[in-house]
């Protein structure tokens, strides 16, 4: 009856029950440890160092905006589109009370958004050309609500990114990072 008491506690990797129970126990102090100082909790060092209103952009395909700065608050509104821009207006720990393109205001995770550049066209058909001019030959008619990755603005234009295919926007006709 010993051996089987025995061999019982050394059932992984000749490990014996309490130097398992006290791995556990280091590991999950490591991860909440981990967590406490923003490793595993998606805090990010470029939200925590801005100072609002600044752009951000929705970095998941689905975004749950809530009526409060906690998990807790129900959701008023769920983004389902990735690289969406929003604004950043007020912060509140890890959470960030952003506005959308038609003025609804709520509260998003840091996790959520993302520093990369977007805007969206907000005129019933922007024009994409092949430089700063609308002499310099129209590329594309883009539809209003379309959304690209902004790489440079001067005020006036702004190149832009749409699906892989890239020219330049009047500032002007685009909500978002052009400012």
């Amino acid at each position: 009856m010993d051996v089987d008491i025995q061999a019982r506690k050394h059932d992984f990797r000749g490990m014996t029950v309490q130097d398992r129970q006290m791995m556990f126990r280091w590991v999950a102090g490591m991860l909440l440890l981990a967590m406490a100082i923003g490793i595993a909790g998606g805090s990010s060092a470029w939200a925590q160092s801005k100072t609002p209103p600044y752009w951000a952009s929705i970095s998941v395909d689905e975004a749950r905006m809530r009526v409060g700065p906690s998990l807790d608050y129900p959701s008023n509104w769920v983004y389902q589109r990735k690289n969406l821009p929003v604004r950043v207006v007020q912060v509140h720990g890890n959470w960030r009370k952003v506005q959308d393109e038609s003025g609804a205001e709520g509260w998003m995770h840091v996790r959520l958004l993302s520093d990369t550049a977007t805007a969206m066209v907000s005129v019933p058909e922007g024009r994409m050309y092949q430089k700063r001019s609308d002499a310099s030959g129209l590329l594309f008619r883009v539809e209003k609500g379309v959304v690209g990755r902004v790489s440079d603005c001067d005020g006036s234009w702004c190149q832009i990114d749409i699906g892989g295919k890239r020219g330049f926007i009047r500032a002007a006709e685009l909500w978002g990072a052009v400012q």
